[in-house]
């Protein structure tokens, strides 16, 4: 059964798609296409070449275009991320929203199986709000899940906004230490210029770099919740990233833990998961 679409298409143009003689406008499909942009011949024709996309991935976006109606009936998972991918290209948002739904809600099993690339694409692009809290939800209620992407060589090339979204949650399954090491390393992994021989070799402006590229994920560590081994094995070595006040009171709350400080206190997360 199809769904239609009416909301933000005013009228039915199925007729007019149907019609071969009053054209103005020839798209090229697939790899065949030679051109890589859009141009306009001598007959003010218009010529759109479609590279990357396949014929009846172009047939189902045409038809919701000029009709408002989209058929999802015998297609793969596989077919539907790409249609997505496709319709968040041609800006389609409302038909991207419902393919993202209908992805989560019919297609999960598929999305689990092949997660690792379901969550790079889907923060790739900010659009796919949906499937960016599916994937999130899903890190935490399994989170087995998080150290298979954060012990990977995929974890290093992870966009920002994936790194934040997770690290952000009070749900987050995983001891703090552990969430401090990974932003390090994410954050080293940005700079390719800091020396490799590690901190105690490092220049201020090896901090400063450091410390710029980590402006957004560093104020998410529960700094307070961190046993003080950790914070002198761990952390101590990169205080410089840290704003100096912070240091300070985390300072002041090893020596005393009653004593007030002026730095935010982050709420500790669940509990770590144990295997």
């Amino acid at each position: 059964m199809g769904e239609k679409f009416f909301k933000k298409l005013s009228n039915n143009y199925l007729e007019l798609l149907d019609d071969k003689e009053d054209f103005n406008v020839t798209i090229k499909i697939g790899e065949s296409s030679n051109a890589t942009k859009t141009c306009k011949d001598n007959r003010n024709m218009k010529t759109i070449n479609l590279k990357h996309t396949s014929t009846e991935q172009f047939d189902i976006i045409i038809k919701y275009i000029y009709g408002g109606v989209i058929s999802l009936e015998n297609q793969d998972a596989s077919f539907i991320f790409d249609l997505l991918i496709m319709a968040n290209e041609f800006l389609l948002e409302e038909l991207t929203t419902f393919l993202e739904k209908h992805l989560i809600e019919e297609k999960s099993h598929w999305l689990r199986l092949h997660f690792t690339q379901i969550y790079q694409k889907s923060f790739q692009n900010n659009q796919f709000q949906n499937l960016q809290k599916w994937c999130n939800d899903f890190l935490v209620k399994y989170p087995t899940k998080i150290f298979e992407i954060f012990d990977s060589e995929y974890f290093t090339s992870l966009q920002e906004n994936a790194l934040l979204s997770l690290i952000k949650r009070d749900d987050l399954q995983m001891e703090e230490i552990k969430v401090w090491n990974y932003v390090i390393k994410w954050g080293v992994a940005q700079n390719p210029d800091l020396p490799s021989s590690g901190p105690e070799n490092w220049t201020s402006e090896n901090f400063l770099a450091l410390k710029i590229k980590l402006q957004n994920c560093l104020p998410h560590i529960r700094y307070f919740q961190i046993p003080i081994d950790d914070i002198v094995d761990n952390i101590e070595p990169y205080q410089t990233i840290l704003e100096r006040n912070l240091w300070k009171d985390i300072m002041k709350r090893i020596t005393n833990p009653n004593r007030e400080i002026s730095s935010i206190i982050l709420p500790p997360r669940m509990e770590p998961f144990s295997a």
